[in-house]
């Protein structure tokens, strides 16, 4: 069932799975204002019953980052100029960065668990929207690389907290201050990548990831989703108080005590 398709942005439901593909292969699936806009509202329009949602990039490569005429004086048809949002007022330019963040913070859910399929080139926002999601599975002709600090800019679309909870921050720094390519083989060495496999496998490898996912009842994944997701915020006594309460949930559903 198609959901959505406007903006590079398709969006298809098939039972518990959703797919969202990056759909403008001619452009490397590059990035503007609106694609995000429609990635935000793939998120609104997905069916309560969907449990998995896969992201996936149409042709060679996932995204090759943010549209660069984006910051052409002109920018792109029907968008303002970075250079003239730059022009704005503090409270506008905030609006605008919130908006745009949209897109890139809906992907752990907790009712939800996303993977992102990547392939090629994952540059700067397609670095971060690959980070957005809860697991990613790679082709080993896969390349990361945040650029932004080449270009005079910072990570600012929700990747920088996800990249340091995987990689730790002295690495975060250096991947992000350099802006070097992170290869499919050092993405897995580092925890980027949750699998790696040949790009003709990709498919196949995020469809039983997707199935071995599905096993499980949904609220056991969804309460164990919670307490990973929180663990770093809590104290080692909180984790284990958060743990009871939600084992003592699990006990009274599987009981049929359960609200």
């Amino acid at each position: 069932m198609t959901l959505l398709d406007k903006d590079g942005v398709h969006v298809v439901a098939d039972g518990d799975v959703a797919t969202v593909t990056l759909a403008n292969p001619a452009k490397r699936n590059a990035q503007t204002p609106a694609m995000w806009r429609a990635l935000a509202e793939a998120g609104r329009v997905l069916p309560g019953g969907v449990r998995v949602v896969v992201l996936r990039g149409e042709g060679k490569s996932f995204s090759a980052g943010l549209d660069r005429r984006a910051f052409e004086p002109d920018g792109i048809d029907g968008e303002l100029s970075f250079l003239k949002l730059a022009q704005s007022s503090d409270e506008v330019l905030d609006s605008a960065i919130t908006e745009f963040q949209g897109a890139f913070t809906w992907w752990r859910r907790p009712d939800l668990i996303s993977i992102a399929a990547v392939q090629g080139h994952a540059i700067g926002a397609g670095f971060q929207l690959a980070l957005a999601c809860d697991l990613r599975v790679c082709a080993d002709d896969a390349e990361f690389a945040m650029r932004e600090t080449s270009l005079g800019l910072v990570p600012d679309l929700a990747g920088t907290h996800p990249l340091v909870n995987l990689v730790g921050y002295a690495r975060a720094l250096e991947i992000c201050a350099t802006g070097r390519s992170v290869h499919a083989e050092e993405a897995d060495r580092l925890g980027l990548a949750n699998l790696v496999v040949p790009p003709g496998e990709l498919e196949a490898a995020v469809s039983d990831l997707s199935a071995a996912l599905l096993a499980a009842p949904r609220d056991a994944v969804v309460e164990t989703k919670a307490l990973l997701a929180g663990a770093s915020s809590r104290t080692y006594d909180e984790q284990r108080a958060a743990e009871r309460g939600a084992q003592a949930r699990r006990l009274r559903d599987l009981a049929g005590l359960g609200d």
